[in-house]
């Protein structure tokens, strides 16, 4: 009778699994409508998140450039003080603070997750219209909070979006290095050594034509010193990276120094351009007091690449897995947990990003990361970008000499 009981109560629980994986699967198996109805799909959930994360962007923007005029009935406000503490720098960290809280909430509602077929999956995946007035009523709230907590949230967003900095950065670099596995594969070894030649000397070729475009363009007389440093050091970097990873005792190939190359070049253009206008040495369009269509242009693309790379790093959580693991078949395809922090992080950076990482500084319209804290973040991400690079390289062989002296002894 026991086994009776025990083998009907398993067919139960197998019956009703199997009753969620089909109906599970008839939602995926519907219209994207459908699928964004039932909470089915979370790889359709993530780009409604970046859609919600690219509109406090866009509402961050509005209240910093066109905040008086948009928003004239913030100025009555009791924690406005006449607008001055809800438009401008402080109404850029309220509206990052409304952002970071609702993704914060996600992240501890979502962390943990491993099966598809539970309530925080759904949650994470449908729910929008709650989700959405959350979203909204979050960061209201955040312009109703004195003044002092937005200071203090400011101080603690430059940390928050330093991590965003970090993660992004490792993020890109296990890109470059899984990248470079796969093409060393027995299996596709011969086949991707004349692509591997191709992109690593074109890499290098790109790195060397924007190294001699940013000494035309930012360093034009030989009293431009610091933007010399810059991208001379830059351009020793490249060499460092390059002689390591070609060292007999590590034999990386150049396609990663390549790519890594690449990434710091171009970190170091996004710094030398955040340097304030009106500086000799800057021959660029923002150094006019008027705003341009150039201006504009660089001020949307900045924008958009801020978003597709918060909304990349996020579903990336695998790069911070110590101990790589198999997929089960009902597991999430990303950490969600991962994916919210990142963007809670992200709506820190974004903030620092549209008020030059300055509380107090007064930054122009249509202008993005502007100022000399700004240059400064920039280049200290590029030197910790080579410094964890080289590390990647080199720690296999320390630990293995290590491993090999404790055997011996």
């Amino acid at each position: 009778m026991e086994g009776t009981t025990g083998r009907s109560k398993s067919e139960m629980e197998s019956g009703s699994t199997s009753n969620n994986n089909e109906s599970h699967i008839a939602f995926k198996e519907g219209s994207w409508f459908g699928q964004f109805k039932n909470g089915s799909n979370p790889w359709m959930a993530r780009y409604v998140y970046g859609l919600i994360f690219l509109a406090s962007n866009l509402l961050a923007w509005a209240v910093r450039d066109y905040g008086r005029n948009a928003f004239p009935e913030m100025e009555r406000l009791k924690n406005c003080q006449g607008g001055r503490g809800c438009l401008g720098a402080e109404g850029v960290l309220r509206v990052s603070l409304g952002c970071f809280a609702f993704y914060f909430v996600m992240f501890l509602s979502t962390a943990g997750t491993s099966s598809l077929y539970n309530c925080r999956d759904t949650w994470h995946s449908g729910w929008w219209s709650v989700k959405i007035g959350l979203w909204i009523a979050l960061t209201a709230t955040a312009f109703l909070v004195p003044t002092f907590i937005i200071q203090i949230y400011g101080e603690i967003a430059h940390f928050g979006a330093g991590v965003f900095l970090l993660v992004q950065l490792v993020s890109v670099i296990s890109f470059i290095t899984w990248l470079n596995d796969c093409c060393q594969q027995d299996k596709t070894e011969d086949k991707c050594h004349i692509h591997v030649m191709l992109l690593a000397i074109a890499a290098y070729i790109i790195c060397i034509v924007g190294i001699i475009m940013m000494y035309v363009w930012y360093a034009p007389e030989p009293s431009c010193l610091l933007n010399i440093f810059f991208i001379t050091w830059t351009l020793v970097l490249i060499q460092l990276m390059t002689s390591v990873s070609l060292h007999p005792k590590v034999n990386a190939g150049i396609l990663t120094p390549g790519l890594m190359g690449l990434y710091i070049v171009f970190i170091c253009w996004c710094a030398i351009r955040s340097e304030p206008a009106g500086e000799n040495c800057i021959r660029k369009a923002e150094a006019s007091n008027r705003t341009d269509w150039l201006t504009i242009i660089s001020f949307i693309v900045a924008l958009l690449a801020m978003v597709i790379a918060t909304f990349s790093t996020g579903i990336d959580s695998q790069c911070f897995q110590v101990k790589k693991e198999a997929p089960v078949g009902d597991a999430v395809p990303y950490g969600y947990g991962f994916f919210h922090f990142v963007f809670a992080t992200g709506a820190m950076y974004f903030a620092m990003l549209l008020i030059g990482w300055n509380t107090h500084h007064i930054i122009k319209k249509w202008t993005i990361d502007v100022g000399w804290t700004s240059t400064w973040v920039r280049i200290v991400n590029e030197w910790l970008a080579v410094c964890v690079y080289l590390w990647m390289l080199v720690a296999p062989v320390i630990l293995l000499r290590c491993r090999q002296t404790n055997e011996s002894a």
